[in-house]
């Protein structure tokens, strides 16, 4: 019962170490549990029960989200260390990882859709493991593309002025009326 609190601990300062702070961390990390929630809902929709092979289904996800996180992360970090205001930074640092993200995360959902439609035998194995990772990945890749660049804007900008409105990318900026 103590294995998995020690293992989340253990990513989450890996991430602290990889990323250079706590806010950005805390970003990463915060994503996690919303693309774990993607493999749930593909067992309830299925009306496969949890099992072990499940169980490895949502380690392997929580790998993925977790790199994916990382992917973006260091890209917006990397421009936040140039003194790029931090709306510019998300903006662009996701664009510029969003190709890299989507390959990581469909690709592997879509080499898992043969486990996932197999009838012979150790079907009843495979069947909850892909599942798991084909709807846990969609999710995960979404909300790393979609959900992240928010959290990342809330977190990042704690404690910091606010953009000026020259600073923020054209897709952000207010339209006149």
């Amino acid at each position: 019962s103590i294995v998995v609190p020690l293992c989340f601990l253990a990513i989450f300062v890996i991430l602290f170490m990889a990323l250079g702070g706590l806010a950005r961390a805390v970003a990463v990390f915060a994503a996690i549990p919303l693309g774990l929630a993607g493999g749930v809902f593909a067992l309830a929709v299925t009306g496969i029960t949890f099992s072990i092979s499940a169980a490895v289904g949502f380690i392997v996800l929580a790998g993925v989200a977790v790199l994916n996180g990382l992917v973006v992360m260091s890209s917006i970090r990397q421009r936040l260390d140039e003194g790029m205001p931090v709306a510019r930074a998300i903006y662009d640092g996701s664009v510029e990882r969003f190709r890299p993200v989507l390959m990581t995360g469909l690709v592997p959902a879509i080499g898992f859709i043969p486990m996932a439609l197999a009838h012979g035998t150790g079907a009843e194995v495979q069947k909850p493991l892909a599942m798991v990772v084909i709807g846990g990945l969609i999710t995960a890749t979404l909300v790393t593309l979609l959900v992240l660049p928010a959290i990342s804007q809330l977190i990042l900008s704690l404690g910091r002025k606010p953009a000026a409105e020259g600073d923020r990318p054209a897709a952000l900026q207010p339209q006149a009326s």
